[in-house]
């Protein structure tokens, strides 16, 4: 009966769920979408039902993998110790890209608020400065980390939310039509224009069924949060988002490094501006912490399976791995210098576009395994049928991500993932395929 009071109800879950994806990854979206128009709505939609489709097909993962390590967990049922080493691997990279665009999105709303026009350089001296200090900061260790990061998400929630509920005092029905193709592109091209930075705003969906222990009656449970809280996330995008472009001219968001900042300047005035930059710039701070330490321990639990080396794996007295982290940010310094860009939100959207290339691989390896681990954990065909279906669905919509981020993406998100096919070879040696143990090498006696 205790450890019954101490779960979470299905209400709680959800609300949990949809928290969890509401990070960072919405806070450069209205300048990118702007770029093609309201009719980006049409993005969000498609984007909502393929996420709805993968967190389902994540859930029943989550209940039934019996294997350890999360998606490269789901995907060794399929394909084996390689998938599961492509799987960490590709998220791994992910999280790195992925970082390095938030850090410019807190620089891009840190200079709005300082109202400091930063050239290309300056954006990437204070993009690495900011990864290196959420980096510093983390050595104390992830229990102070996590309480700064749980404090500073509310400075995206209570902004979205705020707009999303009381924005339409100030939306303009027809300035909002008047922003549906502004640059005339054909549809099927403008909606995919938009897709890649739609799913940034999802991408952590993943980790919406990581709390299986935590919830009654979890089979039924467990579907009905991640579904409720990834339609919850995809309401309150949708509406923030689509409020705005009713509230503030396209063109002005086109232009805009901090456009929540410019829409509440917009409805309040200039020191209600100023307020929300600020939140914004502390929640993206925030996100980046939590994210630089998650990043680390991703490749040191990698590293104590063999894939990484070794000396990702170590720790300091407070658990914090230090040397995975010094080499990480050392990658995003070189990663932030390599794709300078002559505006902050076009080197933001190169680094989401290629974060959601490598993030989606290990997307489309979980979605292959999931009739596998129904089948592994005695599910009857009848009873796995639809979350077959659905991982189906999440595969065709991962793989029309691939293609809507573009052939720039595409090409360095396939050089990476090939990558990682050449360096699990060199560490393959270690693994028999066959029973995912390392193998017993026979030695010859003198």
């Amino acid at each position: 009966m205790e450890a019954k009071k101490n779960k979470m109800s299905v209400m709680q879950l959800t609300f949990l769920t949809g928290i969890n994806m509401m990070g960072s990854g919405i806070i450069m979206l209205p300048a990118k979408l702007a770029e093609v128009g309201t009719m980006s709505i049409i993005s969000w939609l498609v984007t909502a039902t393929g996420s709805m489709a993968l967190a389902y097909a994540f859930a029943k993962c989550g209940m039934f993998s019996k294997k350890s390590g999360g998606m490269g967990g789901y995907a060794e049922y399929s394909f084996g110790k390689a998938g599961n080493f492509l799987a960490n691997y590709t998220y791994g990279v992910s999280l790195i890209i992925a970082n390095t665009a938030i850090a410019i999105s807190a620089v891009g709303y840190g200079s709005d608020f300082f109202g400091a026009a930063l050239t290309p350089i300056m954006v990437c001296v204070w993009t690495i400065a900011t990864l290196w200090l959420a980096t510093v900061l983390n050595f104390g260790g992830a229990k102070i980390t996590g309480q700064i990061s749980s404090f500073t998400i509310l400075g995206v929630i209570i902004p979205v939310l705020g707009l999303s509920l009381f924005g339409w005092f100030w939306f303009s029905g027809d300035m909002y039509i008047k922003s549906w193709n502004p640059n005339n592109i054909p549809s099927f091209d403008a909606i995919s224009m938009s897709i890649s930075m739609t799913l940034w705003a999802f991408l952590g969906l993943e980790s919406a069924c990581a709390n299986t222990d935590a919830v009654d009656n979890p089979e039924k449970n467990i579907p009905i949060a991640v579904l409720g809280g990834t339609l919850g996330a995809a309401v309150i995008y949708i509406v923030s988002t689509n409020v705005m472009a009713g509230i503030v001219p396209n063109a002005d968001l086109v232009k805009s490094t901090a456009p929540f900042g410019l829409v509440f300047a917009t409805m309040l005035g200039g020191t209600a501006g100023k307020i929300v930059t600020a939140l914004m710039v502390m929640s993206c701070f925030g996100s980046l912490l939590g994210w630089q330490f998650t990043i680390a321990q991703v490749f040191r639990s990698s590293a104590e399976e063999g894939y990484f080396p070794a000396i990702l794996k170590k720790v300091t007295k407070f658990g914090v791995p230090l040397a995975a982290m010094l080499i990480i940010t050392t990658l995003q310094t070189c990663l932030a210098l390599t794709t300078i860009s002559p505006s902050l939100t076009k080197q933001f959207n190169v680094l989401v576009d290629l974060a959601v290339v490598t993030n989606v691989i290990p997307y489309l390896l979980s979605m292959a395994a999931v009739s596998v681990i129904q089948l592994k954990a005695g599910l009857t065909p009848q009873k796995a049928r639809f979350a077959n279906f659905m991982a189906f669905i999440g595969s065709i919509y991962s793989l029309y991500a691939l293609y809507a981020a573009g052939l720039e993406a595409m090409t360095y998100g396939s050089l990476i993932t090939f990558a990682g096919w050449t360096l699990y070879g060199f560490v393959s040696k270690r693994f028999d395929l066959g029973t995912g143990t390392a193998p017993k090498l026979a030695v010859k006696e003198e």
